[in-house]
């Protein structure tokens, strides 16, 4: 199975060997609908071939003397059958591929998003993420489209070729002659066509997400295009992309207007009917079967015609799935382990002979220390020298290279990674919030949280005064990633989110760095007074919340070189000197 940080209990399994098998497996979750669709569109092509066959029988009838209008009137009943039947069998055609397109765009967007949820942090940083959107929005919705109408109308084409066959062989032989020798060359032309358009619609969709990713980075990074006046820059970068994939378009404009089969399609039909009026000279054919010949040969223009899109829609289809395959199947490092240990966390953390690096890079070698429950542990060092990195071994953001990090004497990988994580709490100088209300943040890793407790949370994080100021409160909705509200404020919003989920383990990565002193000065007290019940990283700058550690340890280069009390560590270390001495 491959490993993933998270799946759902009841979650589907599709066979992912390739884009085609993983389409039919989403496909074959609903066995009726295909079969309702194919049934009715041969119905639907019966009904409407059979009124080419009706009109030829009233050409017959009215060239025979004597004829009577009863008769006409029966054929004109059988017309008028056919046509009804055609249109409910055509809503049954529409309503069964619809419903299969809109099932399999929700169960493909389900099925990434999930899997996306899944990936580790690894991979996460090496992807772009306007790319990611366009898989998740546009190739999903290609998957739509690829069925309805890009499948709906292969099929129907098919019948509408098959059918009129089988009717014309029921008026004489001897008329297959051009229609099979058209059907040949509607094949070989086709064929050809859809080589040649092939690698410029899967093109299209790469430079699709190519052209995405770049707007997407250009419109999260705008206040440093801005503050560094790239714009003209980002826009000739974009306009780049852009054209490169207006040139696509016009080359399949230029595949697509040297389309062959309709030129087959009008000089196979010319044939047919010279064919058809020398058997009717011959006196082997009537003249209604004559009519009815090129009514239903007429039928296989909607076959020639449809094949110009139907099969790009279809080869479209199938290039987002290969995109979107290649996002799912990518094997991630961390698993969710979801039978591992999972019991409540009392705090000690050791790290033994601990070495890690980014894509061979070494960040920390050898590192080794234990954290009792309830300790508050500084962690200081020059920047590069590994100390962010540490602490997302504890929660196994990432996984080590070697050695081994254990909680409560169990080996992070050992323990379910849901109940390790939700024992962990970690605020970071850059908060993330969400485009929600200030109380859904605050209760982001608590969702059972009443209001009384979400205040209780803020208050604590000397964040309650401000949530107050806003008209809506607490129901204040913050904006994409917060952008109403100040460092400060996302940052003691952060605080109360870690408050409110009463972590085992709280680590914090300069998490007061954008609150002035006298906040600050609050802030620390309540973390004092939880941090007694909880054991406790520090990433900081701050002399202040170094000092009260009960231990601090000391990085250079990813090496551990000493660790100790602030007054230890003064007496005795050079590096920590250094270190605080820049600090100061």
């Amino acid at each position: 199975m491959t490993k993933r940080e998270f799946r759902l209990e009841n979650e589907h399994h599709y066979n992912r060997s390739g884009p085609v098998r993983w389409i039919l497996s989403h496909l074959l979750r609903y066995p009726l609908f295909p079969l309702a669709t194919v049934v009715a569109a041969i119905l639907n092509n019966l009904f409407y071939s059979n009124i080419q066959v009706f009109v030829g029988r009233g050409f017959d009838l009215i060239l025979t003397p004597g004829w009577e209008m009863a008769a006409l009137g029966s054929l004109i009943l059988g017309v008028v059958g056919s046509a009804l039947g055609q249109g409910i069998t055509g809503l049954l055609r529409n309503y069964s591929i619809e419903f299969l397109a809109q099932r399999i765009e929700q169960n493909t967007r389900d099925e990434l998003y999930v899997s996306l949820l899944g990936k580790s942090q690894t991979f996460h940083g090496r992807q772009r993420i306007g790319d990611i959107m366009a898989r998740a929005t546009n190739d999903v919705r290609q998957l739509n489209f690829m069925f309805s109408p890009g499948v709906m109308l292969i099929i129907d084409a098919a019948m509408a070729t098959v059918v009129p066959l089988v009717l014309i062989v029921q008026i004489r032989l001897e008329l297959l002659l051009v229609p099979v020798l058209f059907v040949v060359l509607l094949v070989i032309t086709v064929m050809d066509y859809n080589r040649r358009l092939e690698p410029v619609s899967i093109a299209m969709r790469e430079r699709f997400g190519t052209m995405n990713a770049g707007l997407a980075e250009s419109i999260a990074g705008i206040e440093v295009v801005k503050a560094n006046v790239r714009e003209r820059y980002e826009w000739e970068k974009f306009t780049q992309n852009a054209r490169a994939y207006r040139d696509y378009f016009v080359q399949q404009g230029e595949i697509q207007a040297r389309y062959l089969p309709m030129l087959v399609f009008t000089a196979a039909r010319a044939a047919g009917l010279l064919h058809a009026l020398l058997l009717w000279r011959a006196d082997a054919l009537t003249l209604g079967q004559v009519v009815a010949f090129v009514g239903l040969f007429g039928t296989l223009r909607f076959p020639t015609f449809i094949s110009i899109f139907s099969f790009n829609l279809v080869q479209l289809g199938i290039a987002s799935a290969e995109r979107i395959l290649e996002l799912i199947n990518t094997e991630t490092e961390l698993d969710e382990n979801e039978a591992g240990v999972a019991r409540p966390i009392q705090g000690e953390v050791v790290f033994e002979n601990v070495s890690f690096g980014y894509d061979g890079a070494p960040v920390l070698k050898d590192v080794s220390f234990c954290a009792r429950p309830g300790e508050t542990i500084a962690i200081v060092g020059q920047t590069g020298s590994g100390k962010t990195t540490l602490t997302r071994l504890i929660n196994r953001i990432f996984d080590v290279d070697g050695g081994r990090v254990m909680v409560d004497g169990v080996d992070v990988r050992d323990w379910s990674l849901e109940s390790l994580r939700s024992q962990i709490s970690t605020i970071e100088q850059d908060v993330f919030l969400f485009s929600r209300s200030l109380a859904e943040n605050i209760a982001f890793g608590c969702s059972d949280a009443d209001r009384a407790e979400i205040e209780r949370a803020a208050r604590e994080a000397q964040a309650h005064e401000f949530i107050v100021g806003f008209n809506a409160g607490y129901d204040t909705d913050v904006g994409e990633r917060g952008v109403t509200l100040s460092g400060g404020q996302r940052q003691r919003i952060a605080i109360a989110r870690a408050f409110l989920t009463d972590p085992r383990i709280l680590i914090l990565d300069d998490s007061t760095s954008a609150i002035d002193s006298a906040t600050e000065d609050q802030i620390q007290r309540a973390m004092r007074r939880i941090s007694r019940q909880r054991t406790t990283f520090i990433i900081t700058h701050r002399l202040s919340q170094i000092r009260w550690a009960d231990r601090i340890l000391v990085l250079r280069q990813g090496e551990l070189v000493d660790q100790g009390t602030h007054e230890a560590l003064m007496a005795r270390s050079e590096d920590y000197r250094r270190i605080f001495a820049i600090y100061d």
